[in-house]
């Protein structure tokens, strides 16, 4: 199949924008296929695999669609369970962030009292189970006669969960004008006598092939994580695996950029790969990366596609991809040759049930483990450098260093003199948010993801922690501003106060990130 761009399918500019806004550079099989299709009026059968993108398939024609006029609600989804549901609303908000559409995630195990005002208020989309949706329209707050758009969602899941009384009964409410779009992974009997009854003659029926998934010679693994903590996560998985080569992987252009800002400021080897860098920059990057000139490639699917590097010891999956045939693409560039590699995925609780999707598909298992403990993190560094130095005394480099060190023996002992030698290569190899022996640092040096492309000045910086984290002009001192990010050195109980109170705050347009920097 010829390759496609999201603005080749007939998409608004405001949906477009949303959909860049997302970070998806280019359209899954089924999008490219449905899209055009639904845009156009069409009643569908969407079949393919679960974690495909058929979410976006249907819901960005409805949205770029939908009229407003009249205040009845104009569209439903239905779906299996409410994990789902509550899925399916996150992803079609964010598709519709340039719109004025409203949605309202309904299913059980919530106040209904709570969807009963939110309905109340006005709502233009609907996306619930079958049992709530029938319930709030049992009680006349949920009127679906103007409904213009029905999506039942995993209708074989549906089906084999035993709803076709309540879909059946759900439909016989709807206009006979509506359009009607039903996606499901597999098509039994009684999900074609489904469609038959209900769809329109001309319906389209668009299969989506089965691929192979196969990901036998890679060991995955995921950690649950925070999304505040998503970045020092990987930071201290990195210090404990200490992977040889590393490709990690972003949703987003943007999610690149600000990855490879955080991760170079805490020193680490690492250069960017994504949609929007020129060809020479990205083959240039790429050599350093087989060269092994670079510890870590931070990429988006689309820029690593048709990476072709050898011995990759890890994958990482710093954000879940779009669909699960991006993730078995993804954790392909380890275990190659019929070597073991490794591929972890940062999950945080809401993204578990896409995680457990792609086990299911995969027909892998994904382990869980804990992430590293700082304890683990100092543990690991320390045998790192026994290991070093034992390399060292097995060969005859050293040897010349001897009568600088024997001078040292007159006034110290050698004990205390190798404790300090490996002292100074501790001291340069872990980061400052480490360091925990009693004593807080006099001086802190802060990271923080603005600079001068945003048209931040010392004055605005020293302002903006004035008033975000209640600190003096006293307690700060040397400022960096550089293009895209920026350094400040203030007194350690003043990093407290603004790793505390300023991330995720506004700065020149900005939402602020926040962390400590290695020691300069």
């Amino acid at each position: 199949m010829e390759e496609r761009k999201f603005n080749e399918l007939g998409l608004n500019e405001d949906i477009l924008k949303a959909i860049d806004d997302m970070g998806f550079e280019e359209p899954s099989k089924i999008q490219v296929e449905v899209v055009p299709v639904l845009l156009e009026g069409y009643d569908v059968i969407g079949q393919a695999q679960t974690g495909t993108g058929k979410t976006l398939a249907y819901g960005a024609p409805i949205l770029n669609n939908m009229d407003k006029t009249g205040g009845k609600i104009k569209g439903i989804i239905v779906a299996p369970t409410r994990e789902l549901a509550i899925q399916v609303n996150d992803e079609l908000n964010r598709i519709a962030k340039y719109t004025k559409v409203k949605l309202l995630p309904v299913y059980g195990g919530q106040p209904i009292e709570r969807q009963i005002k939110a309905l109340k208020r006005g709502v233009d989309i609907v996306v619930g189970t079958p049992g709530r949706i029938l319930d709030l329209c049992r009680r006349k707050i949920l009127d679906l006669s103007g409904i213009k758009y029905f999506v039942l969602d995993e209708a074989d899941e549906m089906l084999n969960m035993g709803f076709i009384e309540d879909i059946e009964e759900i439909i016989k409410l709807l206009s006979d004008e509506r359009q009607t779009m039903l996606f499901s992974a597999t098509m039994p009997e009684k999900v074609q006598r489904l469609a038959k009854k209900y769809m329109k003659p001309d319906l389209k029926h668009i299969l989506i092939a089965k691929n192979t998934m196969t990901v036998s010679t890679v060991y995955q693994y995921y950690y649950e994580i925070k999304q505040k903590d998503r970045f020092e996560s990987l930071c201290r998985i990195l210090d404990v695996d200490e992977p040889s080569t590393a490709i990690i992987f972003c949703k987003t252009k943007k999610g690149v950029d600000e990855l490879v800002n955080s991760m170079q400021a805490r020193g680490y080897n690492v250069e960017g790969m994504h949609g929007d860098m020129s060809q020479n920059q990205r083959l240039n990057t790429l050599k350093k990366f087989r060269e092994g000139n670079l510890d870590f490639l931070v990429a988006t699917d689309v820029a690593a596609r048709g990476l072709d590097v050898e011995n990759v010891s890890h994958v990482i999956n710093y954000d879940l991809p779009q669909d699960v045939e991006s993730y078995v693409h993804r954790i392909g560039r380890t275990g190659r040759a019929n070597k073991e590699g490794k591929a972890y995925t940062l999950v945080t609780s809401r993204e578990y049930v896409t995680l457990k999707q792609i086990e299911k598909i995969t027909k892998s298992k994904i382990k869980r483990r804990e992430v590293p403990s700082i304890d683990e993190v100092f543990m690991s560094k320390y045998q790192n450098m026994v290991s070093r130095v034992k390399e060292i005394l097995e060969g005859e480099e050293f040897k010349k260093f001897i009568p600088f060190v024997e001078e040292l023996d007159e006034d110290y002992s050698l004990v205390d003199v190798a404790a300090a030698l490996m002292n100074m290569v501790y001291s340069k190899e872990i980061c400052r948010d480490y360091i925990d022996d009693g004593e807080e640092p006099k001086v802190v040096r802060l990271f923080l993801n603005v600079g001068r492309k945003d048209k931040l000045n010392p004055k605005e910086l020293i302002e903006f922690f004035n008033n975000t984290a209640e600190i003096s002009n006293e307690d700060i001192g040397d400022i960096d501003i550089l293009d895209k990010f920026s350094f400040a050195d203030v007194s350690g109980d003043a990093a407290k106060q603004i790793l505390k109170y300023c991330p995720g705050k506004r700065l020149c347009g900005r939402k602020v990130n926040v962390e400590m920097s290695n020691r300069r």
